[in-house]
């Protein structure tokens, strides 16, 4: 595996000019996998000891932090991130924080899973940021308050030990922790800014509420569903493409480049669990001049599994939503759509419910990983 580049240090401070031109990042392996913390999803920051400078739920906002050199307020500069006062020590002979001193937020996952790597975002924090960094998660059922979450017989799991961060830049870190996870919290140490907070993992659904709901979308991102490979990720990202809800914009779905030859573009997904399919939507909802001219879906059982077709190729008309009945269910594990021969499409929903030896898989994941 290769190690994820750290960075440390200050920023230089902001000269003019694009802001981002010395923003310190990397590509991290763990990106492929859906944000879990994602506002689409359920996200929230639900509570924080300290927010003088700036708001607890910037954290979570979609899209990179910005930076206005202007914008200041009663309070001082105004920061697109979650920052904090100044700690102080206790006395005139000790003005500086003890080592243990430290601030922290409580973050919701929006879909309780597996975490794989974490991504602690401090751009335009260049002087400011927090000398290092530390991230606990627990798992606890139903809706707990922040009280709920800060009692003592609550037992938080180490994700990301105290770790010295960057100013300016998009602090990586890989999570080995087989575990799901519905909250985390997020220390800095002692105090501070951050810029953003991207959670990357697996959905690990509850199987309890899934059998409740009977038939659901069995590649929704929320409910397990999960993108396993794309043809073209030009434009934006196919996991967009299994978010909850309608797109409200053309950069909410997937759309790819413009091909100059005679291929075609595609999705591969894995299914919450193997599951019985019985109806299907594609939606091309604000891709208008550039949607899809043509799309199939295929299904398969088993990585080893043969595909099958089950929507021959169907012409798309742009910004609609197409609904298609299957003359009997399907079963799969996977399910891949083509699109013909480029363009994009915003959602993808495939409605059934899991197989008895599905259902049972769900059931044994989630107590293993609980």
């Amino acid at each position: 595996m290769t190690a994820i580049p750290t960075f440390t240090g200050d920023a230089h401070p902001y000269s003019g000019g694009d802001p981002y031109a010395d923003y310190r990042t990397t590509d991290f392996p763990f990106t492929r996998y859906a944000d879990l913390a994602d506002r689409r999803l359920g996200g929230g920051v639900i509570a924080a000891n300290d927010e003088f400078f700036a708001e607890r739920e910037n954290l979570l906002v979609p899209g990179r932090a910005e930076f206005d050199p202007e914008h200041f307020g009663h309070k001082g500069k105004i920061m697109d991130g979650w920052e904090t006062r100044r700690r102080r020590g206790v006395s005139a002979e000790q003005p500086w924080p003890t080592a243990e001193d430290h601030d922290w937020a409580l973050v919701r996952l929006g879909a309780p899973g597996v975490v794989r790597g974490i991504v602690v975002d401090t751009a335009h924090f260049r002087g400011n940021y927090p000398q290092a960094v530390s991230v606990e998660g627990v798992c606890v059922p139903g809706s707990p308050s922040p009280e709920d979450l800060l009692a003592d017989d609550v037992k938080w799991t180490p994700l990301v030990p105290r770790t010295p961060v960057g100013g300016h830049a998009a602090n990586g870190f890989t999570v080995s922790v087989e575990q799901r996870f519905t909250h985390l919290r997020v220390n800095q140490h002692p105090d501070g800014g951050i810029a953003r907070l991207r959670v990357h993992g697996e959905v690990v659904p509850d199987p309890g509420w899934l059998a409740a709901l009977g038939t659901f979308d069995v590649v929704a991102l929320e409910n397990g569903g999960q993108v396993e490979d794309a043809s073209d990720l030009f434009y934006s990202p196919a996991t967009n493409t299994i978010q909850p809800g309608r797109s409200r914009k053309m950069d909410d779905g997937w759309e790819t480049r413009r091909r100059r030859d005679r291929g075609h573009d595609w999705i591969r997904y894995r299914l919450t669990a193997q599951s019985q399919i019985r109806s299907l939507e594609i939606d091309t909802a604000y891709l208008k001049g550039n949607s899809a001219g043509w799309a199939s879906v295929s299904v398969k059982d088993g990585e080893d599994g043969e595909w099958r077709e089950l929507l021959p190729r169907t012409r798309l008309q742009p910004d609609t939503n197409h609904r298609f009945v299957l003359a009997s269910p399907a079963v799969g594990t996977h399910a891949r759509v083509d699109i013909f021969p480029d363009g994009g499409i915003s959602r993808l929903r495939l409605f059934g419910s899991p197989t008895e030896a599905g259902a049972a898989a769900l059931a044994t994941r989630h107590r293993e990983l609980s």
